[in-house]
């Protein structure tokens, strides 16, 4: 007989059948950010531990001993790649996930490209963020404030006492160090490396941007005695802070050795451990090529003045836009009423909406011999040869 409540049931069937879709091919743990948030503290995270796809034995074992973090491990996969896409919205590669793949970002992780080396950066980050934020709201049995915050210390403005509940970093940098690196150091070439290199610039991101805080105590607000704690700033600072990473990323390759990455070109600068490093030139992503993963940029939405990666120039990659009339409601005339709220109207307006076109469709060989054989022209007059597929009733 079944003790289970239905609810916990449709539950458990879900996640299996979540499970199942995933293909095992070039499977990662990324595959987390999948799993529902209300299924997975429904049925725990022992369904996940034993039966998501990707995960080595480091891994699972991890994932059994500590259930509580790996809640939290979800949801930093889940702002990873939450992250990812606010990113990369406005360029020819927008970070798109599948459903259908338990690698999450396709094909094009299996390049050891920019775009892979930002991936690696932004989703160990996600962890680190996640598990310590858990940490400060006491959600986890091993670790809370960071314990090594205590009595007086002193910055630009004078001697301070800790206090309050400073974010638990190190334990979030250390679990998602522990779990994420796990698979990477199995092998040591040099993609291996670069992963590892990367997961740890995620790491560093987030805490590059912990901020001290403080709350003054005494007369009438005088600060004489001050209360301080450290805490970690917006998660979109650390996306936009590994984007400008991204745009400046160095290209590495391995040494003699074999044994570590050195830069590429020896003209340009090592890399650092804050910088992201990549072994391959990224594709263009400009046309749909399933063989590398890319989508193509056919329909996306352009802005037709601008000069930048999101202007139609760039994002059509000089093949043209269409232009097409929709009509859209958004706030208007918002006047602010004393106290204290904000009033607007509703205002519908027609816009003109900007998306790239297809690529020009390849004409037909025995139309273009005809063309030619009429003409008397070579292979090599393929401007004419357009013109009369447009030609064609």
């Amino acid at each position: 007989m079944n003790s289970r409540p239905p609810a916990l049931n449709r539950h458990l069937l879900l996640i299996a059948a979540i499970l199942a879709a995933l293909p095992c091919v070039q499977s990662t743990w990324w595959s987390m950010s999948q799993i529902p948030m209300q299924a997975l503290s429904m049925v725990g995270t022992g369904v996940i531990c034993d039966n998501i796809p990707g995960l080595i034995a480091r891994q699972r074992k991890l994932c059994r001993s500590h259930p509580d973090v790996m809640v939290s491990v979800v949801k930093g996969a889940k702002i990873g790649v939450k992250e990812c896409q606010a990113q990369f919205s406005q360029y020819r590669w927008n970070c798109s996930t599948s459903d259908r793949d338990s690698s999450v970002f396709g094909k094009v992780m299996l390049k050891g490209s920019r775009e892979a080396a930002f991936v690696y950066a932004i989703s160990s980050s996600g962890v680190v963020n996640a598990v310590t934020r858990a940490c400060s709201k006491g959600e986890l049995r091993r670790c809370a404030c960071d314990p090594t915050k205590k009595g007086q210390s002193r910055d630009h403005k004078g001697i301070f006492d800790w206090g309050g509940c400073s974010d638990n970093v190190r334990y979030g940098a250390k679990f998602s160090r522990l779990f994420i690196d796990a698979r990477e150091k199995r092998v040591r070439d040099a993609r291996a490396l670069m992963n590892l290199h990367n997961n740890r610039a995620g790491r560093r991101a987030v805490k590059k941007f912990m901020k001290l805080q403080c709350k003054c105590h005494g007369v009438s607000g005088s600060c004489t005695i001050r209360t301080c704690w450290l805490a970690m700033q917006d998660f979109r600072r650390v996306g936009a802070f590994l984007k400008s990473k991204y745009n400046g990323a160095v290209q590495v390759m391995m040494n003699q050795e074999g044994n570590a990455l050195m830069v590429a070109n020896t003209h340009h600068k090592r890399a650092t451990r804050s910088d992201l490093v990549y072994l391959e030139d990224s594709p263009d992503y400009c046309l749909q090529d399933t063989g590398i993963g890319s989508l193509g940029t056919a329909g996306r939405e352009c802005n037709k003045t601008s000069l930048g990666p999101e202007g139609c120039d760039i994002m059509c990659c000089g093949r043209g836009y269409d232009v097409r009339t929709e009509q859209r409601t958004e706030k208007c005339e918002c006047k602010f009423h004393w106290c204290c709220y904000v009033q607007c109207k509703e205002c519908t307006k027609l816009v003109d909406v900007h998306t790239c076109k297809g690529p020009n469709p390849t004409p037909s060989p025995n139309i273009r011999r005809n063309r030619y054989r009429r003409r008397g022209k070579t292979a090599n007059t393929h401007h004419s040869s357009n013109n009369v597929i447009r030609n064609i009733p």
